[in-house]
């Protein structure tokens, strides 16, 4: 009896063979990268806390700050990557577009969640609450909602290349609440967060001055995590779905047989 032909393509295994070479021939600059990033942090977190002086208002809690900020700066990163992904898949369909663009999110979403903890951690001392319902406060929490729908959309739609599309369109869309967020001290006059990085026509209250090693040090670390912690975490994340999907569709290829 001649068996009936599978329904999946003859070059489907020789390709993830070929995927599986290209990953494994770059772990070791990932895994040079991730110790280059790791090294990259404990250095900031050390200047944050040895070398920043000590806020003469706010005092010890103001040093959350330099990973409060990182946070977000790292998570706008992830986000416009995420951007990227997805006006790239949606010109050339490529499913490592749409991988980037989820992995990017998730990361950023992380950082995210980082912003925000971080953020509550230094409002308590500083205002004498966990929370309130300042407009940057509000606009960085809308974000961080934003794009845990994105994960809601994705779950939500069966089909491959619909899921896709749909996610590439969504994270094109929800990068106005990043752009809202960052800008928000700079154009609500009401607002009593502090303005960290730039001159600001609104003297905030609650804002603070930086001294040169303040200044020094908001500024590695920031650059510490969009350069380094940032892409070496969407990094593992491509690498942990390309390996999802080879076990997917190695399982696939099980049940044809």
């Amino acid at each position: 009896m001649t068996a009936a032909p599978s329904s999946m393509p003859t070059n489907a295994i020789p390709q993830q063979s070929e995927s599986s070479a290209k990953q494994t021939d770059r772990l070791p600059i990932l895994k040079i990268f991730s110790l280059l990033a790791f090294l990259g942090f404990f250095a900031g977190l050390m200047l944050a806390l040895f070398y920043a002086g000590t806020d003469a208002t706010q005092g010890q809690v103001q040093r959350v700050f330099y990973v409060h900020v990182s946070a977000f700066s790292g998570a706008t990163v992830a986000f416009f990557t995420a951007l990227v992904g997805g006006a790239a898949y949606l010109r050339t369909r490529s499913v490592k577009w749409d991988t980037l663009s989820l992995a990017a999110v998730e990361v950023g979403f992380t950082l995210s969640l980082i912003t925000l903890i971080t953020g509550m951690v230094w409002a308590r001392p500083t205002w004498n609450t966990w929370w309130t319902w300042d407009p940057r406060l509000t606009s960085a929490a809308i974000m961080t909602l934003t794009y845990a729908a994105y994960f809601m959309l994705r779950g939500g739609i069966d089909n491959a290349d619909r899921r896709r599309s749909f996610a590439a369109v969504y994270s094109i869309l929800a990068i106005t609440t990043v752009i809202i967020t960052f800008m928000i001290t700079r154009i609500r006059p009401d607002t009593i967060h502090p303005v960290v990085i730039g001159p600001s026509p609104v003297n905030a209250k609650g804002s603070f001055e930086m001294a040169t090693n303040m200044s020094a040090t908001l500024g590695m670390n920031s650059a510490i995590w969009c350069c380094l912690v940032t892409p070496a975490l969407i990094w593992w994340r491509i690498r942990l779905e390309n390996l999802t999907r080879r076990v997917e569709q190695a399982r696939l290829n099980n049940l044809s047989n």
